[in-house]
């Protein structure tokens, strides 16, 4: 493998000898479990709470140190064609450097499930868009359905950030 690879060390040799040695098994086990531990602690957290943050296992590198983001769902209801719906993010805005992933998906009255951001390109007024910001001085997730986009039943938003914390 090239030594240009960014991501070699989550990978995890798919064999070892093992020596009948004592004091050099010991060794080669000592080896195994840090490789073991890095790889593991390397990995993408599947973790997806709504009640509070957890850490993605995702390393950033946008300044000179390695940075690990923080990912919350809120989950809603129904929006009617032609509103928007205002969550509160709960998380205040001095703790977020960026949010490196915003996005959703919903069940529509058809029923069908689409993503958002959703342009359909048979009707130019059949969006649906997320954005986060201030809302009445508080940080909100705002989701805005076009029009004549069909009526959304329900959904969750996924927000993923690095954090100043």
């Amino acid at each position: 493998m090239s030594s240009n690879v960014v991501n070699q060390i989550p990978y995890l040799r798919t064999s070892r000898n093992f020596p009948e040695d004592i004091s050099e098994l010991t060794v080669q086990v000592n080896k195994s479990y840090v490789d073991i531990a890095t790889a593991v602690n390397y990995r993408t957290i599947g973790i997806f709470p709504t009640n509070r943050p957890a850490i993605t296992g995702e390393s950033w590198f946008i300044s000179s140190q390695r940075q690990q983001t923080l990912r919350q769902i809120y989950s809603f209801g129904a929006i009617a064609p032609g509103t928007e719906l205002d969550i509160p993010t709960g998380i205040p805005p001095s703790d977020i450097v960026i949010f490196t992933k915003i996005t959703a998906t919903v069940i529509t009255n058809i029923p069908d499930y689409r993503p958002i951001p959703y342009v359909d390109p048979a009707a130019g007024t059949a969006v649906m868009t997320i954005l986060v910001g201030i809302v009445a001085g508080i940080q909100q997730i705002r989701i805005v359905i076009g029009a004549t986009h069909p009526a959304v039943t329900s959904g969750i938003a996924v927000l993923e950030w690095l954090s100043n914390v």
